[in-house]
């Protein structure tokens, strides 16, 4: 697993948008043109592509409403046909709901899960002729009510019944829910397909208490050798700083300068803890 896997930064939205709003500056939401010249400067600078969403509530795919069910896969297809034109085959988050969840209104999860499933397996056929895996984020009980555990992941991936249905795990969301953290990952097993990274408090690795080498042992003691992607998220304002509730800075006021060196540190501190 250790030379084979790969860690990379995410910055802000990353390359799709957690949520995207009106035109937004999503993957879908680009020219061929765009998406081409996106690929060559990822392919010059030795870029890997990986796509990440929270669906918003109008391409939620767990509705109890049929179009909107219909328009969510809908748009992660023309997701994934942009994906096909970058070469990114990852697409992760709350793809198989909305995201975050608004708990104003009823929950009803057993139904919601039922038409979850069935908008991922549809989902999973168009992915499968792309080259592209579906990877279910775990996340906290306060995002979303679906899927909050990596045991409630790998009933649903089993459920969906697909080769390129995975799991999604992220140790900001595991540090809530799970009782540990390297027992969930070993517990995810091959069904691991995608993993984010940050602190408790969504610093960068290595400024918190997390526990880099229990979740390092248990990655290579399950054999994953798939992506590793830092998701830091230190400063306020835009639309994913309001989704996510970052309310303070939490870089201290660090320069720009500053804050490419603590990306270069957490770098060679989780190559540290998950590889060597």
């Amino acid at each position: 697993m250790g030379r084979r896997l790969r860690i990379l930064l995410r910055k802000g939205g990353g390359a799709g948008v957690r949520r995207p709003r009106g035109g937004g500056g999503g993957l879908a939401q680009r020219t061929d043109a765009e998406l081409f010249d996106i690929k060559r400067a990822a392919q010059e600078n030795g870029v890997e592509i990986t796509a990440c969403i929270g669906l918003p509530p109008q391409y939620n795919t767990a509705s109890a409403d049929e179009g909107v069910r219909r328009a969510g896969v809908e748009y992660l297809k023309r997701i994934m046909d942009a994906m096909y034109k970058v070469d990114s085959h990852i697409l992760g988050g709350i793809i198989y709901a909305y995201w975050p969840c608004d708990y104003n209104q009823p929950v009803d999860k057993e139904r919601a899960r039922e038409a979850a499933v069935r908008s991922m397996r549809e989902a999973a056929d168009t992915a499968e002729s792309l080259d592209i895996v579906l990877a279910m984020e775990t996340v906290n009980r306060f995002e979303q009510y679906i899927i909050n555990s990596a045991e409630e992941a790998v009933e649903f991936v089993k459920e969906i019944g697909k080769e390129n249905a995975k799991v999604m795990l992220d140790s900001f969301h595991m540090n809530i829910e799970e009782d540990g953290l390297g027992e969930a990952i070993r517990r995810t097993g091959n069904s691991l397909g995608h993993f984010h990274i940050g602190e408790g408090n969504r610093k960068v690795p290595g400024k918190g208490h997390m526990p880099w080498a229990e979740m390092g042992a248990a990655l290579r003691e399950a054999g994953y050798d798939g992506a590793v992607v830092m998701e830091p998220f230190v400063k306020m304002g835009g639309t994913v700083g309001s989704d996510i509730k970052v309310w303070r800075d939490l870089s201290e006021g660090a320069s720009v300068e500053q804050m490419d060196e603590d990306i270069r540190e957490a770098l060679r501190f989780v190559k540290k803890q998950f590889v060597e």
